[in-house]
């Protein structure tokens, strides 16, 4: 009798390779009537839990007090180097007119080359544009945990109507935002990072084949793939699982809800810090679940795309754990 099994791995986000930055790229951006940056970026920290009332209506322990594992990002204000305003054409957004403030950081110079002549913000609105979005650079070096001063660039779309939203886009030019000014306490949101590279794996760990036995490997071939195909075609096909590159991809996860927003990261972080990371010391937000990348990663915070249809009556946390996660 024949057996059948399902194919091992996920062919999904095939070919897996390195990530060419460290800074994920967001392809698409949810609308929103408010007048906001609908974009944020922090670094991660480590993780812990916290207790919190349920808020989620058609949950059994509604009302009640349950524990969550969260993941809590250092968030230092981000900067406005510059703003950009897109128009509609029949190849897709294009950008019409970019301008750059003067007041820009001496550590930016590091990242890419600064204009000489920021241009005419004033003649941003003539332009008849149908999208804002704002250059925007994080400030590592107001914190302790990332080991390094270079600032990483980013795009932001500014949300709300086209006149409205240019006009708060030239009101921050050259100045802070805060986490606060994006997102509240409860949003739903989107999280995109780069995962924890793993380097060079084989077919066993990187898509989930199994062993061999005795009976059908030769010697100390236990651990390769049972064939790489047919005679027919005369060619591997992309489709055989195969040894090569693990980890450090971009991966985004949708609909992370954000637990908390604080100013003072001391009152979350644990005794003795977190491990590889340290002692926050600038604006942090917590947020349900796991976050891909390692510590010290880079992570864009997004507005959700594709929000759940379940509802919430508002976030109510208890406790947050403060107890040392050096493993003692």
């Amino acid at each position: 009798m024949k057996t059948h099994r399902p194919k091992r791995g996920s062919l999904a986000f095939s070919p897996r390779k390195r990530a060419s930055r460290i800074v994920p790229r967001i392809r698409s951006w949810p609308e929103c009537k408010e007048v906001r940056l609908q974009g944020f970026a922090g670094y991660k920290a480590g993780m812990t839990h916290v207790v919190m009332i349920d808020d989620r209506k058609n949950s059994k322990t509604y009302g009640e007090e349950v524990i969550i594992p969260v993941t809590i990002l250092e968030t230092p204000p981000m900067k406005v180097a510059g703003i950009r305003v897109y128009k509609e054409t029949q190849y897709g957004l294009q950008i019409a007119k970019e301008v750059w403030t003067n007041q820009l950081d001496t550590f930016l110079d590091r990242r890419l080359k600064i204009p000489k002549n920021g241009g005419d913000v004033e003649a941003l609105r003539s332009i008849e544009g149908s999208e804002v979005r704002v250059i925007t650079y994080t400030q590592p070096y107001l914190i302790s945990g990332v080991p390094k001063k270079v600032p990483d660039v980013m795009e932001q779309r500014v949300g709300g109507e086209f006149s409205e939203a240019l006009n708060y886009a030239i009101s921050k030019l050259g100045k802070e935002v805060r986490i606060s000014e994006v997102f509240k306490e409860g949003a739903i949101v989107d999280v995109s990072a780069i995962t924890k590279g793993k380097g060079f794996e084989g077919v066993v760990k990187r898509w989930g084949v199994i062993t061999l036995d005795a009976k059908h490997a030769r010697s100390s071939k236990h651990r390769r793939v049972g064939t790489l195909g047919p005679w027919l075609p005369h060619r591997i096909r992309w489709t055989v699982p195969q040894y090569g590159q693990m980890g450090f991809h971009q991966r985004l996860e949708f609909n992370k809800r954000i637990i908390k927003i604080g100013t003072n990261g001391e009152e979350v972080t644990p005794k003795g810090g977190f491990p590889h990371y340290g002692v926050l010391r600038s604006d942090y937000v917590v947020i349900a679940g796991t976050i891909p990348g390692c510590v010290k990663r880079l992570v864009r915070i997004r507005d959700a795309i594709r929000p759940p249809k379940a509802e919430f009556t508002g976030v109510n946390v208890v406790y947050v754990s403060t107890s040392s996660k050096q493993g003692k």
